[in-house]
């Protein structure tokens, strides 16, 4: 059976036809991952010796990557043993995913195409997550969708959901057309290790596209728990839309010390903030990323093209974490 070597020096044996990233979690390893389809690029390391094959497409790489030895752990089996660069989470402990029964406690439109979900727990239930993590809801006759965790605790056994309308989504047709508080439902989880790292004295960025600000908002507000020693130089949050309307939810009521950047890359009206994408805004705005560490969560195009502007700004390649929102409705 192939053997498994981080740089780190942790190791671990993956069957052939098995997942680099289900063999890792097996053995309690702990690296990065997100979508689970090779769609997104969180679980990202580079082949240093030996050979892998792909089991699907992986579309979260471009073809410069492919090419210098970047594979995807969550698409990717080994054939033969392998060292890989990989981000170790190291001795953070995921909190295992399961499935549980939920009720729908609230559903709320905040935007033309935006509700607000949240949903109602057991008294007993015992679940647990990080913020910033996300759940699989499961609806009528099976449809499974992926949704960012929109608050930072289980405060009154609840999970609060921002959902955005998909045309042809046959989940969105049910958020949208048929679901009504006390609703059963079912999800799975917490899913990915996108959250916040050690960010003790550094410049901290949030960056946002539409429902994005979802886990951002979790993130924000779990701050405010941070010792002092464990706290950021600065923080700041850009959160990015087409029009100002799209910017669903009033972030500044979220307690703590940081700047808030809205960017509108349409306006219809006289705005007065920043334009343009919320990647350009930032490097219009903090032109040295040495000291920073970006938190980016939104649609896959903003995503692939931060990390692209921002590295090459300067920013160091171990400090980008992101989220990226693949679309499910042909799924």
């Amino acid at each position: 059976m192939p053997l498994i070597t981080l740089t780190s020096g942790k190791s671990f044996q993956c069957e052939p036809g098995h997942s680099i990233l289900d063999a890792a979690n097996k053995a309690g390893i702990s690296l990065p991952y997100s979508c689970k389809t090779g769609r997104c690029s969180s679980c990202k390391c580079k082949v240093l010796d030996g050979s892998s094959s792909r089991l699907h497409d992986e579309t979260g790489l471009t073809q410069a990557e492919k090419a210098a030895g970047w594979i995807l752990s969550c698409v990717s089996t080994p054939n033969a043993d392998l060292l890989l660069e990989a981000e170790d989470l190291g001795d953070v402990a995921l909190p295992s995913a399961k499935t549980l029964p939920c009720r729908i406690n609230s559903i709320e439109k905040v935007g033309r195409d935006v509700l607000k979900v949240v949903l109602r727990l057991p008294p007993n239930t015992d679940f647990n997550f990080i913020p910033g993590q996300y759940i699989d809801v499961i609806g009528p006759n099976g449809i499974r969708r992926s949704y960012s965790l929109a608050n930072s605790s289980l405060e009154n056994k609840q999970l609060e959901l921002h959902v955005k309308a998909v045309d042809g989504g046959a989940m969105s047709d049910y958020w949208f057309n048929r679901a009504k508080p006390n609703d059963l439902l079912r999800f799975n989880g917490p899913q990915g290790t996108f959250f916040l790292r050690d960010v003790s004295g550094l410049d901290l960025v949030f960056m946002a596209t539409g429902t994005g600000i979802a886990p951002i908002k979790a993130m924000l507000e779990s701050m405010v728990e941070l010792a002092e020693n464990k706290k950021p130089r600065s923080t700041t949050v850009l959160w990015g839309a087409r029009h100002e309307i799209d910017l669903y939810i009033d972030i500044t009521t979220i307690q703590g010390s940081y700047r808030f950047l809205p960017a509108i890359s349409r306006p219809e009206t006289v705005w007065q903030g920043a334009r343009g994408h919320v990647q350009q805004v930032l490097l219009s705005q903090m032109p040295n990323l040495n000291n920073a560490a970006i938190y980016a969560c939104g649609s896959e195009a903003m995503i692939q093209s931060a990390q692209v502007l921002l590295k090459a700004a300067g920013l160091p390649k171990d400090r980008f974490y992101s989220d990226a929102f693949v679309c499910s409705a042909s799924l």
